[in-house]
């Protein structure tokens, strides 16, 4: 395996108890560090918990509590920095810390380290570097420095931070000091006590690697935010630096040969081709001698030979120290954002990088305990289960992120525990009880919401790269059930926005035009009302011999208004230009009162209904068959009772009308030829409506029932139970997925169109509901009552 993954092991391994220990301590310490809190903070605090709360409408209890303890995370984090200020303060004030400078192992004060942050809105994770003194010949044969280790691990390690930590990332920063270590007197503990003692208040990784030997020994010192003590490990001892150098000479001396070889072949001299061969020349003769003795049995390990190196093999020794120092310093600088700001790690997401092609696949073949990889994925368990306590909400996303990382890795054992830990803690947070013969993801059913997409997404993924076909089929049935909860929700936060009064009878009849901007309401007191739908402001009002008003439509193009009347002798219909008022025309025939009046989708035909229906002309231009002026009757449909409703479909071909003889009839509305009778509601038919694809029927009774039919076969495909009085109107969202049914149990009543399931109850009104209408773009309700109010509802998608 290589050395800079194994670090990273070695780290996981000794690293994750500390972080732990550091999660469970700052739980303890929390109900204690309230008490430095103002009362304007805690106030603050709560207020914002409030607000967040209220403002999130479908988040559910679970994403409220998640977010109220991001909340508490950031309070405790401010009051942490306080009190760190405070002993910041303190601690440069001590009388021994004069002395301590005396030999303090930084080339920067500490003033000026305590000063760096202060404009970054996160305190970032210094980190210093303490670099190996490996001593090798200044310079090769070509007159070539070689032995500034410390600037190239150095450059390596700022590339990797300022990529993914740095000092300006608002959700990861860190603090690069690089060239700052300048030890005298103290080193290894000393040093970092040393630090520890006047930068306690401050978060700080230091990576120290020393020679000892052929061999170099890593170290790294930590201590963060509000920690009494630091924190000081050998992650990994005994680095063979000589074997690094010595293999990458061997490797240059071999391709060496091979050129050699080559101009022998093309006949040139042995002598001038190593003139240019430089040390690879004497490094190909040690290895051949070296190889020479092996094979006869002489253990050349205890020779001590000794290789040429040059800057080419020191930064091959560079790239593995860099590995090393770029794991650790993400795995802590992970550790610390994710204990102190609540910052998911960036590692695993990195982690592929690192391991290309280093990774002996035979050690992928079993799990152990021992195993670098596996301690690898159980550190970050360990961790995450440390943080349950406080931020149990995250652990779902934190450990199905490791696992997706895993899956691409490592065997498949590995990942499948971290996603069973997610999915399981997933259930325990919905207390949903599992059973050994139930597959994780069908228990997840009984408690998915809308808010769980991204995760089942993810889950998704996970399972699709691994190849379990089952689950992913799981997956998908979850995200089936979110969709539909979506599509049911779309309607679910309709709420009051305003109610207009203005009216001093019951309103009747409401009707909005097609651009939305405009609401008329038809009244008994016989007015009729033009209103500014967004403001509630009264536009116009038409009382031009109306009498009482039974009801209203507008045309499809917005420039029609047409009013019935109920009213003895004005049973009529009365035509209006909806933008000027202006009365164009009043249509006459009608002996009994008019219940309702309906315009075509195609804007051609008006029909009015009282004991008959009569069809009007409303076009005056193509096609020839209606080319007769406005209002002229073009046929008529008989009833034998008195006919309350009546809608058109979307292509004009068919008119349906409800009667109080309890029956449905469907015309041709031109021919006035009758198509066919519907029975099924025991009471008298007050509303339909015709769906916008033009499939089904909806129709409303005293019944107390709404009737869902298939237009085309008349049969009843739903029957909706729920008002506790007689239904008076009915209309349909534009995409046709739900139904609003007004009633005089005073309710507004919303369905699901497809499954007939009753989605919310709208209440509000204090009488009779008499009318209900739906903007085309479907965000606004409007609901017509004899409790002389209009009011507008919102629909919150």
């Amino acid at each position: 395996m290589d050395i800079g993954v194994r670090l990273l092991f070695q780290i996981v391994l000794e690293l994750t108890p500390v972080i732990a220990a550091l999660i469970q301590k700052r739980n303890e310490e929390r109900p204690t560090l309230a008490k430095y809190l103002a009362s304007q903070e805690i106030k603050e605090f709560i207020q914002s918990v409030s607000s967040v709360s209220q403002s999130i409408t479908h988040s559910g209890k679970l994403e409220q509590e998640k977010i109220q303890q991001q909340q508490l995370a950031f309070d405790v984090q401010k009051t942490q920095l306080k009190i760190a200020t405070q002993q910041q303060e303190t601690a440069l004030k001590l009388p021994e810390a004069q002395k301590i400078f005396e030999n303090w192992p930084l080339r920067l004060l500490p003033s000026q380290i305590l000063e760096s942050h202060t404009k970054n809105q996160r305190t970032p994770l210094k980190i210093f570097l303490a670099p190996p003194k490996i001593k090798f010949d200044k310079f090769d044969n070509r007159g070539e420095d070689i032995s500034d280790i410390e600037f190239m691990l150095a450059e390596g390690l700022r590339e990797f931070l300022n990529q993914h930590y740095s000092l300006h990332n608002p959700v990861r920063p860190t603090e690069f000091l690089a060239g700052a270590w300048d030890s005298k007197r103290f080193h290894s503990e000393s040093s970092i006590k040393a630090l520890f003692g006047t930068l306690k208040t401050e978060p700080v990784l230091i990576l120290e690697s020393e020679a000892d030997g052929d061999y170099l020994n890593f170290r790294i010192g930590y201590w963060g935010i509000g920690q009494e003590n630091f924190y000081y490990y050998k992650t990994i001892s005994r680095l063979p630096y000589k074997e690094i150098v010595d293999e990458s000479a061997i490797s240059r001396a071999k391709k060496w040969k091979i050129i050699r070889d080559e101009l022998i072949a093309l006949g040139e001299s042995l002598e001038e081709i190593n003139q240019i061969g430089g040390e690879n020349v004497s490094n190909l003769a040690t290895l051949e001698k070296a190889e020479k003795w092996k094979e006869k049995g002489i253990d050349i390990s205890q020779l001590g030979l000794q290789y040429q190196v040059n800057r080419q093999d020191i930064e091959k020794l560079c790239q593995v120290l860099i590995t090393c120092h770029t794991l650790a310093a993400s795995w802590v600088a992970d550790a610390y954002h994710l204990v102190h700001n609540d910052v998911p790690p960036l590692l695993p997401e990195l982690l592929p990088s690192f391991l290309t092609n280093t990774i002996n696949s035979k050690l992928l073949q079993a799990m152990s305990d021992d195993n670098p990889l596996y301690m690898y994925a159980a550190g970050y368990k360990q961790l995450y289960q440390a943080l349950e306590v406080e931020r149990h909400h995250w652990i779902p996303d934190l450990a199905l992120k490791l696992a997706q990382t895993l899956s691409h890795l490592l065997d498949e054992v590995w990942a499948k525990e971290q996603v069973d830990y997610s999915v399981n803690t997933w259930l325990q947070l919905r207390q949903v009880s599992q059973h050994r013969e139930i597959h994780p993801l069908r228990a997840m059913q009984s408690a998915i919401k809308i808010e769980d997409e991204g995760y089942i997404e993810k889950l998704k993924e996970y399972f699709t790269a691994v190849g379990d076909s089952q689950s992913v089929t799981y997956a998908e049935e979850l995200l089936n059930a979110i969709a539909q909860e979506k599509d049911k929700r779309q309607h679910e936060s309709v709420y009051l926005s305003h109610t207009l009064i203005g009216h001093s009878d019951k309103v009747t009849s409401v009707a909005i035009s097609p651009d939305g901007q405009i609401l008329v309401s038809g009244c008994a007191d016989k007015t009729v009302k033009i209103w500014n739908l967004s403001t509630g402001k009264v536009v116009r009002t038409l009382t031009e011999k109306i009498g009482e008003v039974s009801s209203v439509a507008i045309s499809p193009d917005g420039n029609l208004l047409v009013v019935g009347s109920c009213e003895h002798p004005r049973n009529n219909v009365k035509v209006w230009h909806l933008a000027t008022g202006k009365l164009l025309h009043t249509l006459l025939g009608h002996q009994k009162p008019i219940n309702c009046v309906v315009i075509s989708p195609d804007g051609l035909i008006l029909a009015s209904a009282s004991n008959k229906i009569k069809i009007w002309n409303l076009h005056t231009g193509d096609p020839p068959a209606l080319s007769r002026p406005l209002g002229e009757r073009i046929s008529t449909l008989w009833h034998s009772s008195a006919v309350y409703a009546a809608a058109i479909s979307p292509d004009s071909a068919i008119l349906a009308s409800g009667s109080s003889d309890h029956k449905i009839r469907l015309w041709n509305p031109i021919t006035g030829e009758l198509l066919s009778t519907l029975s099924g509601h025991s009471g008298e038919v007050k509303a339909i409506a015709i769906s916008p694809d033009g499939q089904f029927l909806l129709s409303g009774s005293t019944d107390k029932t709404i009737k869902i039919w298939h237009l085309c076969t008349g049969k009843v495909l739903h029957t909706l139970t729920g008002h506790s009085d007689e239904v008076t109107s009915i209309a349909v969202s534009p995409d046709g997925k739900t139904l609003y049914s007004g009633s005089a149990d005073k309710t507004i009543k919303m369905w699901h169109s497809q499954t007939g399931e009753l989605l919310q109850t709208l209440i509000g009104h204090s009488q009779v509901i008499n009318s209900v209408a739906i903007s085309s773009d479907g965000r606004f309700i409007a609901s017509g009552s004899s409790d002389k109010t209009i009011k507008i509802w919102r629909v919150g998608f």
